[in-house]
């Protein structure tokens, strides 16, 4: 079976089995797979529904948690054929790396807390009123002090060897007024770049010039200036500490 390393042994016995159902998860059964995984002793309500999982606000013992669900059978969004069901369980895993990997370099992501199958637990952003906004739904009061904080966080996940291949203002938490970045199951891990670093470091240049891009597009609403080749450039110079891209 492909990618079986990404399946947890109990996924892998049901698809060969056939007990596993291929379609679409009821909140009913996501709620009972979190509760019986132990990732949470409660799970209060859903705070979002996207096209590759659905994210759950739980507790566990008393203190609030997000739980980000991916979907085991989905048909693609462009309306092709069904994504594999593997790549749910490789989601889940790549997601949770880079998270913990970026959070241990002290950049601004959620604190991840536990993996299991298809589902991850992290530090819910939010207050008993409600979960964080994203930067796209936010008016904000200070956007050059804001876009400075954004960038310094987009430099300090780089250099903790995560780089986004997705920022936009819809992966940006606004809270306590600090942005937060989320959604990392397709980042890009650059602090060891394998047997040819010149093509990740390439991948990642790409990357940081589309999601700073989209940030700056954002920004120059406000009529705040972001110079996306200098920043771009700077962070490459500090990831290419051999110097392969000159």
């Amino acid at each position: 079976m492909p990618n079986d390393p990404y399946l947890d042994a109990s996924v892998a016995w049901r698809i060969r089995s056939g007990t596993m159902e291929f379609r679409e998860a009821s909140y009913r059964t996501n709620v009972e797979a979190i509760l019986s995984a132990g990732m949470a002793t409660e799970v209060e309500q859903l705070l979002s529904c996207g096209k590759e999982a659905e994210v759950y606000l739980a507790r566990y013992k008393g203190s609030p948690l997000a739980v980000k669900v991916y979907r085991l059978y989905r048909t693609s969004h462009r309306g092709g054929r069904p994504v594999k069901l593997e790549s749910a369980g490789r989601l889940a895993a790549h997601e949770f790396d880079m998270m913990l990997q970026g959070w241990k370099g002290g950049a601004r992501v959620p604190t991840p807390a536990m993996r299991v199958e298809n589902m991850l637990s992290m530090r819910y952003l939010g207050t008993e009123a409600g979960p964080a906004p994203r930067l796209q739904d936010v008016e904000l009061d200070d956007p050059e002090g804001f876009a400075s904080s954004l960038l310094e966080a987009v430099r300090g996940l780089a250099l903790a060897g995560v780089v986004h291949t997705d920022l936009s203002p819809f992966n940006v938490l606004v809270h306590e007024s600090n942005p937060w970045i989320i959604d990392l199951s397709e980042a890009l891990r650059v602090d060891r770049t394998g047997y040819s670093p010149w093509q990740r470091l390439t991948l990642a240049k790409a990357a940081l010039e589309k999601g700073v891009g989209a940030l700056a597009s954002h920004f120059s609403r406000y009529e705040v200036d972001i110079e996306v080749g200098g920043f771009v450039t700077g962070v490459m110079s500090s990831l290419d500490r051999f110097g392969v891209m000159r």
